[in-house]
Parts: structure tokens; sequence; C-alpha cells
């Protein structure tokens, strides 16, 4: 079943095309990675698939709901990860968490029961009544993941996850996607790191200008394109 359906999608600025006739079928359990220069088109299609921006022209389906008609059911099925994540930094990681389990209406018991679980996972028990004005940015991230993966959305976009990163705090976000994969979650991510998308894409997409060029699972793009790595296909492809 395809949980993300973009057809025919267009997003202009003033008079420039970010993003010009882009299709796209993400399946469930599906990890897809969105490939491109800057300014190629991968964050403004991310925030128009979340619904953060109205195309131009085309339309979006989350979960068999369109983002046009029937927005608030498909905004529940999805969350967003952006590259510089918002926090209420006056209050503590469990105040923040709390409140938006509110958001999404989940029962007290269950909230309760998910926060202390991924705060677990995260390895931010210790730290969860500390305010967030105090976190690392490292912590800062893996919050911003737990507040997005406790209403157990089908659909995690995610736009650059890896910044400012250390090696451990890598490891832990890479092993938590993939997992999240394999219950059924459908991620979308867009990254400048080549090895990310080969050790965890299914599939790839590449932009270049605006446009989808090219996707298709690694082995899919190296008969098409005939070359032996994902970064020669991506440099041959991109090159100005």
């Amino acid at each position: 079943m395809f949980v993300v359906r973009a057809e025919n999608l267009y997003k202009r600025f003033n008079e420039h095309w970010v993003v010009e006739n882009l299709n796209l079928s993400i399946r469930e359990g599906e990890f897809y990675c969105l490939l491109g220069p800057n300014g190629a088109g991968k964050t403004t299609t991310l925030k128009l698939l979340v619904g953060l921006l109205k195309p131009t022209k085309g339309k979006i389906y989350i979960g068999g709901f369109s983002l046009d008609t029937m927005a608030e059911q498909a905004k529940k099925l999805v969350g967003f990860i952006p590259d510089t994540p918002f926090l209420y930094e006056n209050l503590t990681a469990i105040e923040f968490l709390e409140f938006i389990g509110t958001i999404f209406y989940i029962d007290k018991d269950t909230l309760k029961e998910r926060i202390n679980f991924y705060l677990d996972v995260f390895g931010l028990e210790e730290a969860k009544n500390i305010l967030l004005r105090d976190y690392s940015h490292g912590m800062r991230q893996r919050i911003i993941y737990i507040a997005n993966l406790i209403h157990k959305p089908k659909v995690l976009l995610v736009d650059e996850p890896l910044v400012g990163l250390d090696p451990q705090g890598i490891n832990l976000i890479k092993r938590v996607l993939k997992e999240k994969t394999k219950e059924g979650m459908a991620i979308v991510m867009s990254t400048h790191i080549l090895q990310i998308a080969e050790q965890l894409a299914d599939r790839v997409g590449i932009m270049d200008r605006g446009k989808l060029i090219v996707e298709g699972s690694l082995e899919e793009l190296k008969k098409k394109i005939k070359e032996g790595s994902l970064e020669d296909i991506f440099f041959m492809l991109t090159q100005r």
C-alpha cells in the first residue's frame, strides 16, 4: 500500500519553480532517501508533503487522505523532523513530550508508557527534568525524534537527520529509523550524506533543479546509469 503519493507536484516562489512535475509513491515500511545538491528542491518537497507549504499545482495524499481536502486526517499520520527543529526551551523534556502527546490526544497512561520507552531508547531518562534550553545539540536532536515518534506516525519525513551528531548519536538514529521501517513506518529522508543513503535506503530519488531526475533501488540505478557507486551516479547526474 502506498502511504505517500505526490501527483504532478509543482511549487513556485515568485517566478522561480522550486519543484516541477514531481511524482512520488512511497510504500508502507519503505525507506526512501531524497538526494540532490543545495537548491535542488529537497526541503521544499518535504515541506509540501507535510503540509507546511501549499503546492502551486498538484495533489498530495497521505494514507489515502488528500492534503487539500482532508488535511487534518492526513497530518495526524505524519511526523516531520526539520534540519533546525524548534523547541519550547522553557519546558523540561518531560513537559515538552507531554504537551506533544496532548496535541495528538494520546491517553495519559499510553503517553506515559511511550515517553518512558523512548527516553530510555534515546538515553535521555536522566535528563528528562532538565530545561530544554540547557540541552546540548545532540540531546535536542534526540528529543525531537521522540516527539515525532510518540504518536506512532505512518510516515516520518526527515530533513538532514544527522547534522551535528557524534558517531554514537548517528549510529543510534540509523538503528532506530531502520527498526521503524521494519514495523511498517514509511520514512522519507533528505540527506547530503551519500553513504547514509547507501546503508539505509530501499529506494533513492535524485533531484536537481526542482525535478526528480531518477529513482530506484541502488541496484536499479547502477544498471540504469551504468556507474559503479551511488557517488558516481550522483555526480554524473548533477554535474553543473
